[in-house]
């Protein structure tokens, strides 16, 4: 694989990344109708959150949206020391080459650089290739704050605290 970059988002990223999510999410089944439509919303999540997206030779391959504590997008924050990060996707014929890992400690950064304390996220219980992820960049599982957005979906939180540090992502050129 080429060089990946992440950078900040734009407007000529939307439809990109509205493919991209939809297509991670309703393809590994993690997607009910309802939350279809708030993937699909690209353009609110970029009105609340600070969208990322990992690029190869101009094509979006990934995407991350990071949310302050008390925005629309970072229900599962608690205090003004947390921050968030959601709807992660990378396209599945580019896993492997460490694009997710980029884009998280691209939130990461952004968090430390804040100065937030800690940072959170949900996930389904079936995302295995992310739970492995978080745990080797420092996250730990908090049992105390899962919970269920619609009936049916359970979701996992896991935190990372910016105290303590994290492992540093590498994205290699090729696998």
């Amino acid at each position: 694989m080429e060089q990946v970059t992440v950078r900040s988002a734009g407007p000529e990223d939307y439809d990109a990344i509205r493919e991209l999510t939809l297509e991670v999410y309703i393809g590994g089944g993690l997607a009910g109708p309802e939350y279809q439509v708030a993937l699909a919303d690209v353009e609110d999540r970029a009105r609340h959150t600070e969208l990322f997206v990992a690029v190869v030779q101009d094509r979006v391959v990934g995407s991350v949206a990071f949310a302050w504590h008390a925005t629309a997008y970072a229900e599962v924050t608690t205090s003004p020391d947390e921050a968030a990060f959601r709807m992660l996707a990378v396209r599945p014929d580019s896993r492997g080459y460490g694009i997710g890992r980029a884009l998280v400690q691209t939130c990461i950064d952004r968090a430390r650089s804040a100065g937030v304390r800690r940072l959170v996220i949900s996930s389904e219980p079936k995302m295995q290739a992310a739970h492995r992820l978080y745990a080797a960049m420092g996250f730990r599982p908090k049992p105390d704050r899962d919970w269920s957005p619609l009936p049916g979906v359970d979701l996992r939180c896991y935190i990372l605290d910016l105290r303590r540090g994290c492992k540093a992502a590498a994205v290699p050129a090729s696998p």
